[in-house]
């Protein structure tokens, strides 16, 4: 087996977001978005940032495009030559020259386009990846709090189809805009040459084309926001839908869950209908409109030619060029379709592009040193959740390094929480969580988890080998380092049972593997860390009392010193730590498990229920 097979790691590391001076809490970029007329362009100055590094292919493309869109003139003036001196001026030695100059415009344009088409993919494809890169890189540093608002669903929706829009805006829409007005304006230049009164009469139905274009761009610029949003509940849904499987068919759920997906997917048809009829009203106007200027140019031009106005090579060039202003005119409506969907998708982007984390590191904060001694202490904490009620009511204890200290509580009391913000997931709203001395605030986020290492009960497993997933925090370890990191989590016999031992390739959230299998492994990747405080959050709660017993044996004998906060609820988990913590109401109450089994309500009712025995009389009056 080899290291570098077994273990790769699905992305390379992204560095941290730029450090803030003050590292307090900071409002998120997006609140300085502009708004209104200056949102666009906030939105293309967005697209021009990402494009560093091949801005000169983005322009070099809009250029050719320039290019080859100027030159479409060149074919119909020649044919206007072709009708005035060739035909009718019996100059018969230019018929060849001009047939070749009219076959070498269309190559030369041919194989500009080509090129245009590469460079334009090859910009909007490296725009693409850049700002995908970052955007993944920006939600790997957002606290826990982001991802209690913003669903991963939304998150992918974000990274993938919104993203799409914006590389459909440099590969198409920017060159066609281009396209358009080149092409629209060359042909106006020219005509105006020939014939100002039948150019004038051509221009004429552009004020109708262009009210239409106002009108309907008010239309579906809401819509187009809509369906950006149905699209991500749409996959909101389908992603809860298929992570929660398993209870799904547990409640036989079935069909419930197909009629509440049935009705998202309803919703993002409705608007997706409502915005194609309002791009249908106007399509039609505006094709009709453009058809228009046939009409006009065979109508007047005809009568011009008759009366000496204008030459038959003129008339020629006229209705040679019709299709240069009824191209552009029709384009008009697609461009506004597509501008609509890009500014929607394009917002949704900047909105999770920009968002940034409140939880950083100050300018000053102490990085990762010398290894800490895994003294852990609270100062008077207060802690409640975002919009929620308190849940810790200035709670203040100490953890001495290498102590082994168990918490307790009833569910909802904060146990989670307590873990949460020693590894500071989330920051306390008031009062202090200190390691060794320093409070958490004050050192480097990478410090304190590399300091502090956590296994929950709810395990998250990646769908990669056993090895790789005991190795995350290290993929340079030595096999032998993980085998015994397997052994002291009590894994590594049922591991080397299974058909590729170690090489066994885990499903996502480790699927094939029973819940106590899937904790020690977790508990295995968290020892491997080395940590100075190992959380230990209900861990032992899906395997059986005797590897529990074994477990906890382990535990207690780690060959490298650390200090350890088990939050179990069952006492046969708790009743040997150094000191029980039991959190109730947000308060704390400390002891030992006789003290506690003596003088606690709370602790002595969960020892009678779970039929402990040799209990101490309670001192504490009736239960």
């Amino acid at each position: 087996m080899t290291e570098n097979k077994t273990r790769t790691r699905r992305w390379e590391e992204e560095p941290a977001p730029e450090k803030k001076r003050g590292g307090r809490k900071k409002k998120e970029a997006k609140s300085a978005r502009p708004k209104g007329s200056h949102a666009f362009i906030f939105r293309l100055q967005f697209v021009w940032y990402n494009l560093k590094g091949k801005r000169w292919a983005f322009l070099l493309g809009l250029f050719l495009t320039a290019f080859t869109s100027g030159i479409v003139i060149v074919n119909p003036y020649l044919s206007k030559i072709l009708v005035d001196d060739v035909i009718r001026g019996s100059k018969r030695n230019l018929l060849i020259p001009v047939l070749l100059l009219m076959t070498a415009v269309v190559l030369v344009k041919t194989g500009v386009h080509m090129l245009k088409v590469v460079l334009m993919e090859k910009a909007s494809q490296s725009m693409l990846m850049s700002i995908r890169k970052k955007i993944f890189a920006n939600v790997q540093y957002q606290e826990m709090s982001f991802f209690d608002k913003v669903k991963a669903g939304d998150i992918i929706t974000r990274t993938t189809g919104d993203l799409e829009y914006l590389r459909h805006f440099c590969a198409w829409i920017s060159y066609v805009t281009v396209d358009t007005v080149v092409t629209f304006t060359a042909a106006v230049v020219m005509l105006v040459t020939v014939s100002p009164i039948l150019t004038l009469s051509l221009l004429a139905v552009l004020p109708f084309i262009v009210l239409c274009s106002y009108l309907y761009n008010r239309r579906v610029a809401p819509l187009y926001r809509s369906i950006r949003q149905r699209l991500a509940d749409l996959n909101v849904g389908a992603t809860e839908n298929i992570n929660g499987n398993r209870v799904v068919k547990a409640f036989a759920r079935e069909e419930y869950e197909k009629e509440k997906f049935a009705k998202i997917n309803k919703q993002y048809m409705d608007d997706n209908m409502k915005a194609a009829f309002a791009w249908q009203r106007v399509v039609p106007v505006i094709d009709f409109l453009a058809q228009i200027l046939t009409f006009v140019t065979i109508l007047v031009g005809g009568l011009l030619a008759i009366w000496g106005k204008i030459s038959l090579g003129d008339l020629t060039l006229f209705t040679g060029l019709t299709w240069a202003l009824s191209d552009p005119m029709r384009q008009v409506s697609n461009l506004l379709n597509d501008m609509q969907r890009f500014s929607a998708s394009c917002d949704k982007v900047i909105e999770i592009y920009y968002a940034r984390p409140l939880i950083t590191d100050r300018y000053n904060a102490l990085p990762a040193g010398d290894r800490l001694r895994g003294r852990v202490e609270f100062r008077d904490v207060s802690f409640a959740y975002a919009g929620g009620t308190p849940v810790l009511d200035h709670v203040s204890f100490r953890i001495r390094p290498n102590e082994t200290v168990a918490l307790m509580g009833p569910t909802g009391s904060g146990k989670t929480t307590i873990a949460n913000l020693i590894t500071r997931f989330y920051d306390v709203t008031g009062g202090e969580v200190l390691l060794d001395g320093v409070d958490v605030r004050d050192r480097t986020l990478e410090s304190i988890h590399r300091a502090v290492s956590v296994a929950t009960q709810d395990v998250f497993l990646f769908s990669d080998t056993i090895d790789g997933n005991i190795a995350f925090c290290n993929p340079d370890m030595e096999l032998e380092q993980v085998y015994e990191c397997a052994e002291l989590a009590c894994a590594d016999g049922f591991i080397r049972r299974m058909p590729e031992g170690y090489n066994t390739i885990v499903g996502e959230r480790g699927v094939g593997l029973s819940g106590g299998q899937r904790q020690r492994i977790a508990l295995a990747r968290a020892i491997a860390a080395i940590p100075s405080v190992l959380i230990l959050d209900d861990t032992t709660s899906a395997v059986d009392m005797e590897t529990e017993k074994k477990m906890q044996y382990n535990l207690q004998h780690l060959p490298f010193h650390c200090t350890t906060l088990i939050i179990a609820q069952r006492i046969s988990s708790v009743r040997n730590a150094d000191k029980i913590l039991i959190l109730e109401d947000g308060k704390i109450t400390e002891g030992t498990h006789d003290s506690l089994a003596r003088t606690n309500r709370y602790y002595r009712r969960v020892c009678e229920l779970q039929q402990v025995r040799d209990l101490p009389p309670f001192e504490g009056g009736e239960i």
